[in-house]
């Protein structure tokens, strides 16, 4: 099953159950004060704000340090004298009166796992200062397994609390499950930018090292320059921290790849960058771009005797700022293309794939590459990148592009 197919599930699950537990609860939660309107207004409120609290809690999942939050804000949402989380047979969080309780939170916990269902126990057990209370556990399950129990603790135990716990529980099992849903995608992400570095292949850095070489004696300057380059190129490929980065640092990385490539071709690799300024401080996912001009290099100029010219353009197109990177080399046939973006086969121009697919999974369906070639027209690559994005952080300060010439034309 797909993230995005996940994703979509979760999110009706959590629609549906917040809403649902919200008319169980609003007037159970109704407060003082007039600010908000009526008594059900202000419920909905407050119950809006404890789910939204404990749900930051939750997306780390059962094992996190600061579940004992989300168990607090659990047990407002239900107004149970006591809530207690259970996971893997063990106490993970409890808030309110839990002294004393702990061993009966823990036997409600595994009759519960039992039968995967919600349980009432009408059985009194004896909390603080000797006070007796019933309990009722509801079930966490995510991907149709039960990860833990949610016990609240009532003198008595009443069929609202009942059905409220039974609710908030599908509630926090959606947030553990989004949560799994992150992390799943932080790994396929970090998966895929490895997929990207091993790329960086050893037939490329044989190439770059036999050029440098060959400049040592003749011209010790400029294989001095070329060491500097390398250095730079690989230490931006290979760095560790962060998804994205900005198109002022891709396009710094692009240079220091071109510089070493074009001491192979010479006069044969000609480069056109035309970048509108604006565009400089655009997140974009890091490795998007470069990737794409080393296929140009190697799939559409190399193969030619006669090498060609490769063209950079980043233009601001409002909400969105357009990348797009030409070559003028061999091309290739558009079924064969067709093929490879939807296939996972290993071989030539994984890189764009991977980058077509990365940009699909951040962006939506609409957000990947658009590619226009035929055999012996050359290549053009598109991209859109929204420039508004949320949550989307970059490592930090990067090299200004020196290479680049905003605003205008530059031939390299």
């Amino acid at each position: 099953m797909s993230h995005d197919v996940v994703l979509a599930a979760v999110a009706g699950v959590v629609g549906g159950v917040v809403l649902t537990t919200l008319l169980l609860l609003a007037r159970r939660l109704a407060g003082s004060g007039r600010d908000l309107g009526s008594d059900e207004e202000r419920a909905t409120y407050r119950a809006l704000h404890e789910a939204g609290l404990a749900a930051v809690h939750l997306r780390g999942g059962l094992e996190a340090p600061d579940v004992g939050r989300a168990a607090r804000h659990v047990r407002t949402l239900l107004g149970a004298p006591a809530v207690v989380f259970v996971g893997g047979g063990a106490i993970v969080a409890a808030d309110g009166e839990t002294a004393g309780l702990e061993a009966s939170a823990v036997r409600v916990a595994q009759r519960v796992e039992a039968t995967g269902r919600r349980q009432v126990f009408p059985g009194r057990s004896t909390g603080a200062e000797g006070r007796e209370l019933e309990a009722v556990g509801a079930p966490l399950v995510v991907g149709g397994e039960v990860v833990g129990v949610i016990v609240a603790f009532a003198a008595p135990v009443r069929a609202a609390l009942v059905r409220a716990t039974g609710e908030v529980a599908d509630w926090c099992a959606a947030q553990v499950a989004l949560g799994d849903v992150d992390a799943s995608r932080t790994r396929v992400a970090e998966a895929e930018l490895r997929s990207l570095r091993a790329q960086i292949s050893p037939h490329f850095i044989y190439n770059a090292l036999t050029a440098i070489a060959s400049f040592i004696t003749t011209d010790p300057a400029r294989a001095r320059e070329l060491v500097l380059e390398f250095a730079d190129f690989t230490r931006y490929s290979f760095r560790r921290q962060g998804e994205f980065t900005t198109v002022a640092e891709e396009l710094r990385s692009i240079h220091s790849y071109l510089e070493i490539e074009r001491a192979r071709f010479g006069d044969r690799l000609a480069v056109t960058l035309r970048i509108a300024p604006e565009t400089l401080a655009t997140v974009i996912p890091y490795l998007a771009v470069q990737p794409i001009v080393e296929n140009a290099v190697r799939h559409g100029l190399e193969p030619g005797e006669s090498g060609g010219v490769i063209r950079i353009e980043a233009r601001d197109d409002q909400t969105h700022t357009e990348i797009t990177v030409e070559d003028d080399g061999v091309g290739m046939d558009p079924e064969a293309l067709r093929t490879l973006l939807n296939t996972d086969a290993d071989g030539a121009h994984v890189g764009i794939r991977n980058v077509d697919t990365r940009l699909r999974q951040l962006y939506g369906p609409e957000g990947g590459l658009v590619v226009e070639t035929a055999a012996g027209a050359g290549t053009l690559v598109r991209m859109r990148i929204p420039k508004s994005q949320p949550g989307h952080d970059i490592a930090g300060p990067g090299p200004a592009a020196a290479a680049v010439a905003p605003g205008g034309e530059a031939r390299a």
